[in-house]
């Protein structure tokens, strides 16, 4: 069991939780697929636990690798770019045919956006360190502003396509923009 504390095992003990968190993602997704909304969220809100605790986990046992930073951020694209875009996608899909054309065009731009700044934020990371602030909005935050919207459509809060289609264009935006964002 030496290897779940080995900083260059793929299945040290911080690595394995990324997996559980990538592979509640895909869950979610097929979740979704089917109509499950509610039991994808829950799942997404596991992801998210689990997405803290790999991190805390890593630097308690000095398991911070390169490996690790990369695998986390594929975590993330799954479970905090692309599962909350499947969310709110599915949720609008009863649409006509322009606007479900017109929304995939959006979640392609705000999956882009979230996939570009995952990848800049590689660029610029070191194995352990912990930044005091974001630039840009993270993904998990991204993710929750996305749940916030399939809410408030959901809940006929915002029942226009058009202004939930505006607010996701914003948020993909804010994802590499210059705003900071206090690291907690």
């Amino acid at each position: 069991m030496s290897f779940l504390y080995n900083k260059n095992s793929h299945f040290n003990l911080a690595n394995i939780i990324t997996y559980s968190n990538i592979s509640l993602g895909v869950i979610a997704m097929y979740l979704i697929q089917e109509g499950d909304f509610f039991t994808a969220i829950i799942l997404a809100w596991c992801a998210g636990a689990l997405d803290i605790t790999d991190g805390k986990i890593a630097r308690k046992y000095n398991l911070s690798c390169e490996f690790g930073i990369q695998l986390d951020s594929f975590a993330d694209f799954i479970s905090f770019v692309i599962m909350p875009a499947f969310l709110l996608f599915y949720a609008m899909e009863k649409s006509d045919g322009f606007e479900t054309v017109f929304a995939g065009f959006v979640f392609l731009y705000y999956i882009i956006s979230g996939l570009r700044r995952l990848v800049a934020f590689n660029i610029q990371s070191q194995e352990g360190a912990v930044v005091k602030y974001f630039v840009g909005v993270p993904t998990p935050l991204g993710a929750i502003l996305l749940w916030v919207l399939y809410l408030f459509y959901s809940y006929e809060v915002v029942s226009s396509i058009y202004v939930i289609l505006f607010l996701v264009t914003v948020i993909g935006f804010l994802l590499n923009s210059k705003v900071k964002i206090r690291h907690p």
